[in-house]
């Protein structure tokens, strides 16, 4: 899936006849008693109480996250970013913070910019940690939740600065999880492939990237990274269909990066080929041509070589490199699996390890 970060007058009819025949179901209601009147009071005046207490819920999440939530200046894109800890470091998108080193943030209870200089850029998952280089009072680090019990359902909001808008809230659903999904280099994304995604139907539009997915306990469940792009809408962004990367992931690359300095352990598969897309007579997106291979990598153990087109990783086929990343992306390190190629026009199948990225 390629991907992008960024008939009201019918609902009204709609919803019109819909009241008009309530009234009319009311109205054609036989009589009640007493007591069933009394019952029925009852029972609608429980309605208001459960959406007041879901209100006073949404606020008490808004209240304790939102100063965990700042925006992010760089020379070319605006931003969002999540407080890490309290040393100041700060969990953004490599989108977000480009080929800067150096950037202006404004939390939700500072006056003035503060600045900001890079930790490290990790674009294969379109992470990256920046550091405020003074940590002014009051900073709080948000709480990072558990991505394995994140459900379809539940209701999230998202955080952030969309459109340039700071400490802005909007609601949603958890829509699916684990989802494979590309980014559009060309308008602004890394190209990365990203897996098990959490998908939200909260509104994510430009500025909102690098913030924060937050469940009703509190906790980031996800970084709000991009929008799906819909082509009959000339590839803008979908509305109510946005992706996160899931805060297992999140918490695994942050974490490297503010020990290390850098990610020593991506956790994600690699076949040790560098290739192209290849198309067929049909002009048909037809497999993946390896350009060159790796010294000791899973494909050069295999006996892969240039000229090589592979067409099937496992039991997936391969039309494109794309799909050959989203394929990798669903693996691990260390997992084995098959690769089916051709080569001289003959179809060949071998079986590799495969290494990491």
């Amino acid at each position: 899936m390629d991907a992008t970060r960024t008939r009201a007058l019918g609902r009204a009819v709609a919803a019109a006849a819909l009241v008009c025949c309530a009234a009319l179901v009311a109205g054609c209601s036989p009589a009640s008693t007493p007591a069933e009147r009394d019952s029925a009071r009852t029972a609608r005046a429980d309605v208001p109480m459960a959406a007041s207490d879901l209100q006073s819920q949404y606020q008490k999440v808004i209240k304790e996250v939102l100063p965990s939530v700042v925006q992010i200046q760089a020379r070319d894109e605006l931003g969002s970013g999540v407080v890490y800890d309290d040393r100041g470091h700060i969990v953004t998108n490599a989108h977000v913070v480009g080929q800067d080193k150096t950037f202006r943030v404004t939390t939700a209870n500072s006056e003035e910019p503060l600045t900001a200089s890079l930790v490290y850029s990790y674009p294969v998952q379109d992470l990256a940690v920046i550091k405020l280089d003074r940590v002014p009072d009051g900073l709080r680090a948000a709480t990072f939740g558990d991505s394995e019990k994140v459900d379809v359902g539940q209701i999230v909001l998202a955080m952030g600065s969309p459109l340039g808008l700071s400490s802005s809230v909007t609601q949603g659903i958890v829509s699916a999880v684990g989802r494979t999904v590309s980014e559009n280099r060309s308008r602004g994304g890394t190209g990365a492939t990203l897996a098990n995604l959490v998908q939200t139907s909260a509104p994510i539009n430009p500025g909102n990237s690098g913030g924060a997915l937050v469940n009703l306990n509190g906790e980031v469940i996800g970084i709000p990274t991009l929008a799906a792009a819909d082509p009959s809408l000339g590839g803008s962004a979908a509305p109510g269909i946005g992706f996160a990367i899931p805060a297992s992931m999140v918490r695994t690359i942050a974490g490297q990066i503010v020990k290390e300095g850098r990610v020593v352990d991506s956790g994600r598969a690699a076949l040790g080929v560098i290739g192209r897309t290849v198309v067929d007579a049909s002009y048909r997106p037809a497999g993946v041509a390896v350009v060159s291979v790796r010294p000791g990598s899973a494909a050069a153990t295999a006996g892969l070589r240039q000229g090589d087109v592979i067409t099937r990783l496992g039991s997936r086929p391969i039309s494109t490199i794309t799909s050959l990343s989203e394929a990798l992306a669903a693996d691990r390190p260390g997992q084995k699996t098959s690769v089916t190629y051709e080569r001289g026009g003959t179809e060949k199948t071998v079986h590799v390890t495969l290494g990491e990225q």
